[in-house]
């Protein structure tokens, strides 16, 4: 019987003292704490006007008033940027929560600030009530627990109220002991499903808070694609390049002709240059990685060879090259020419990878007002025997995991303002791009 008591109870108390219950009756607790030094403020405000001689006077007046006074008090502090931050940490670790419900960082808008006052006066008004009625009644309930047991208490009745004082309520007061901690904790569970209904309304994102943090989320992405890109066409064109000539250097190692060794010497050759060249690029971007919040002394503009330095990667690329360059490339902006030479890089790993050895014809046309980039290499054939009559057909070669460097090409002429376009043109793979060029005094262009 008193098992099954036991067992029937326990769901009925779960919510009164369970440990959600006791999480957020501390929450109510802290807040009371919080509201001390309003309180003891609002005591040196309202003591002349009620005539009470010392803060801690036994005067009900005194004591209300000074809770009253202590409130608008409280209110006006949680305008400091620290208030809501502090509040949300609170909340989010002793009112259990969901991830995500609350804002981060501080009040920047009228509406937050208006729900942070609003949240943190709720808090410290409740929590010095339930605080009052912590540290006021298990006292109270023990003495009544106490008063059949101890003639002391029965004598004296000290401090009990005047019905406590009849010989027949002595039977009643251990019940009513028992019911006022039960008030207690039921006022305690209360407020703390209060404070926590309205957390997430009150101490939740506002609609500028979800726009900043959709703007943070997108520079975060961007940054990552940036530097993503930047891997996939240094990295990526120097594994294609040092694969393609590695392979070529073992296919006529053994060859004892004079002219097969010269060339094993020269991709051996490539095979370097292209690496150191390649490692000073990993670096350049690691660096990106590792920058911290420090500002950039180049102004926070990504660094990276440009079109100056075409002619080292066209002689170690791995691929003949037949390049025409129609205007003078030192002229072009560092952020154009930085992208056009990452553009070419990528333009030809994608020959090596799809080509083979096919030569490659690249024109850069420079004008006024744009840089047009065109790229252009023989199309794979299809195998001997199943070409059709009217010509060889063009089997497109698939990478494991497919290849991201076109979208980047495309990603990247896309900052700029411009437009990439890649497909098959008659025999040829094509690649073309344009990008617009600043005029005099025109705007700077955007961080890539």
């Amino acid at each position: 019987m008193t098992v099954a008591l036991r067992r029937s109870a326990v769901p009925l108390l779960r919510p009164l003292v369970g440990g959600r219950a006791r999480l957020r009756w501390t929450h109510l607790i802290l807040g009371g704490a919080l509201l001390m030094p309003y309180w003891l403020l609002g005591t040196v405000i309202v003591g002349p006007l009620v005539g009470a001689d010392t803060m801690f006077s036994g005067s009900l007046a005194l004591q209300f008033g000074a809770f009253a006074a202590a409130l608008p008090i409280a209110a006006a502090s949680a305008l400091f940027p620290l208030a809501r931050p502090l509040s949300v940490a609170a909340a989010r670790a002793m009112c259990g929560l969901t991830e995500g419900s609350l804002a981060d960082g501080p009040a920047r808008s009228r509406a937050a600030r208006v729900r942070t006052v609003g949240w943190f006066t709720l808090h410290v008004g409740l929590g010095g009530i339930i605080s009052g009625m912590s540290l006021a009644l298990p006292p109270f309930a023990v003495a009544l627990l106490l008063l059949p047991l101890s003639s002391t208490l029965r004598e004296n009745r000290l401090g009990m109220p005047r019905v406590f004082r009849h010989d027949l309520a002595l039977t009643l007061a251990p019940l009513a002991g028992v019911l006022s901690l039960v008030a207690l904790a039921a006022c305690a569970a209360a407020a703390g499903a209060l404070l926590a209904r309205l957390a997430p309304v009150l101490l939740g994102p506002t609609p500028s808070d979800r726009l900043a943090a959709a703007e943070r989320r997108a520079a975060d992405l961007a940054v990552r694609n940036r530097l993503a890109r930047e891997l996939h066409d240094s990295v990526g064109h120097a594994l294609s390049a040092v694969t393609l000539q590695a392979g070529a250097a073992r296919r006529i190692l053994d060859s004892d002709d004079p002219k097969d060794m010269e060339f094993v010497r020269e991709a051996l050759t490539a095979i370097e240059e292209t690496t150191r060249r390649t490692v000073g690029e990993l670096d350049s971007v690691l660096g990106l990685l590792r920058q911290d919040d420090e500002p950039d002394p180049a102004g926070g503009a990504p660094s990276g060879p440009t079109l100056d330095a075409l002619e080292g990667l066209l002689a170690h690329c791995g691929v003949r090259v037949t390049p025409t360059v129609d205007g003078e490339v030192g002229t072009v902006p560092e952020p154009v020419s930085r992208e056009a030479y990452r553009i070419v890089q990528e333009g030809l790993s994608n020959a090596l990878r799809h080509g083979g050895a096919s030569p490659v014809t690249l024109r850069i046309a420079l004008s006024e007002e744009t840089l047009e980039i065109t790229m252009e290499n023989p199309l794979p054939r299809a195998e001997p025997g199943t070409e059709p009559a009217d010509g060889p057909v063009v089997r497109p070669v698939v990478r494991p995991g497919g290849g991201r460097g076109l979208r980047g090409v495309t990603e990247r002429a896309t900052l700029l303002g411009g437009h990439a376009d890649a497909g098959p043109y008659g025999r040829l793979w094509r690649l073309a791009v344009t990008l617009p060029l600043p005029s005099e005094g025109g705007a700077r262009w955007p961080r890539t």
